[in-house]
């Protein structure tokens, strides 16, 4: 007699996936803050192509999540080491990106998300995502930046605070501290990414003012070079000499 072994069911993931909550940011400065940061990693990785940066869009892990919907995504991260030619994401699906998970998030805190921001999401990063690196800010409070870095036992370290209390990000080996200035109209301290030697990565409107700078210094000193060859060529020929012999 033969006996039937009855196999359970795999339950497949999901695909019909929520891309959309409808739910705006929590202000048009979160919303400046998270675009800023998106808008850095591009600027300086800008000659890769082998990574992923995103910002208020879900990230899905589990078909209990998706079923659940107890969580969404964070405001902004980074995955390293991966394809990003020509692909098109509405979301990251963690099933369908060979099980990777960000290697980088920042969470834009206001009153309302601090406590999940710092307690909830954040052993959902260490415990399930095992995140390396995890940083909270929050746009209106300029003292407010916090990170942690995975140790080697996956538990969080906090990472300390340099003089100008900024921190290292190790994932791309960048600082992430305080900037003062006015981004889209708007004056506050952002949270901004600094190169190791402590210069800023600068957003594309920035690049194009400088340069616009430099080409008026440059014309600038051109104009005096042109102006004291002038004085000197009227000098010679008040003393009879030809100029045009002297200066070649």
């Amino acid at each position: 007699m033969t006996t039937l072994i009855e196999i359970p069911a795999v339950e497949l993931p999901p695909t019909e996936l929520i891309y959309d909550d409808g739910e705006p940011m929590e202000s048009n400065r979160h919303r400046i803050a998270m675009n800023t940061l998106i808008t850095s990693v591009e600027q300086a990785f800008i000659n890769k192509n082998d990574f992923f940066v995103g910002g208020n869009m879900f990230i899905y892990y589990s078909v209990n999540q998706v079923k659940n919907r107890d969580f969404k995504g964070p405001d902004f991260f980074v995955v390293l080491d991966v394809e990003n030619t020509d692909i098109s994401r509405k979301a990251w699906v963690v099933w369908n990106e060979n099980g990777r998970y960000p290697d980088l998030i920042i969470e834009l805190m206001s009153p309302s998300t601090a406590e999940i921001d710092k307690n909830q999401k954040k052993e959902i990063y260490q415990k399930v995502f095992k995140t390396r690196e995890y940083f909270i800010f929050d746009p209106f409070d300029p003292n407010s930046l916090q990170g942690w870095r995975l140790n080697g036992d996956f538990i969080y370290q906090e990472i300390p605070a340099n003089e100008n209390n900024w921190r290292f990000c190790e994932t791309l080996d960048l600082w992430l501290g305080n900037w003062d200035g006015i981004i889209l109209r708007e004056k506050a301290t952002w949270l901004r990414f600094y190169d190791k030697n402590s210069n800023l990565i600068l957003l594309p409107e920035e690049v194009a003012k400088q340069q616009i700078l430099i080409a008026q210094e440059q014309k600038i000193i051109a104009q005096e070079q042109a102006r004291k060859a002038e004085i000197l060529a009227a000098r010679l020929r008040e003393l009879g000499e030809n100029p045009d012999e002297l200066l070649q």
